[in-house]
């Protein structure tokens, strides 16, 4: 397997994203699981997120109930104060951040509240599961502003 040239990745991955959803349709589940977790570590050998943070910057994640806990109670605030403060509920009634930029990415692209961040933080951009495969819109959209996704994705899809 050849490398992924990741000069000018989000034109490369706009490009591709047929292919992808094609490929990601048709894809051996067992087979392309075996690969993951080796493909993740390659994809992060050549993405660093502290110079992108498009997913802090633009998204964002579930905050789940185990989430809302173990976050106010690191910030010593009341679970009601942290979601009024920081939370709104979205369409699919999940608490997501009231606004972008998340309000815990700091100008350096380090999030101040890492150690205790929610779990869909902590799993992005889930290039190491099954996700990849389950919840392919979710794959093909985070293919557009990730480019972690858009390397394994490149990787999978490439001719053996």
């Amino acid at each position: 397997m050849s490398d992924v040239n990741m000069d000018n990745w989000q034109k490369k991955s706009a490009d591709h994203a047929k292919l992808y959803k094609q490929w990601l349709q048709r894809a051996d589940k067992n087979k392309v699981l075996k690969q993951l977790p080796a493909l993740h570590e390659e994809a992060f050998e050549h993405v660093d997120c502290l110079t992108c943070a498009a997913c802090c910057k633009n998204y964002s994640p579930r905050f789940k109930t185990p989430d809302i806990k173990r976050i106010s109670k690191h910030l010593r605030m009341r679970e009601s104060d942290f979601i009024d403060k920081y939370l709104n509920l979205d369409s699919d009634g999940d608490y997501v951040v009231k606004k972008s930029p998340c309000a815990f990415l700091g100008d350096d692209n380090f999030c101040s509240i890492y150690e205790v961040r929610p779990s869909d933080c902590a799993r992005f951009p889930y290039t190491d599961e099954d996700v990849l495969l389950k919840r392919q819109q979710i794959t093909l959209k985070n293919a557009t502003f990730c480019p972690a996704v858009h390397y394994v994705l490149e990787k999978l899809v490439q001719p053996k």
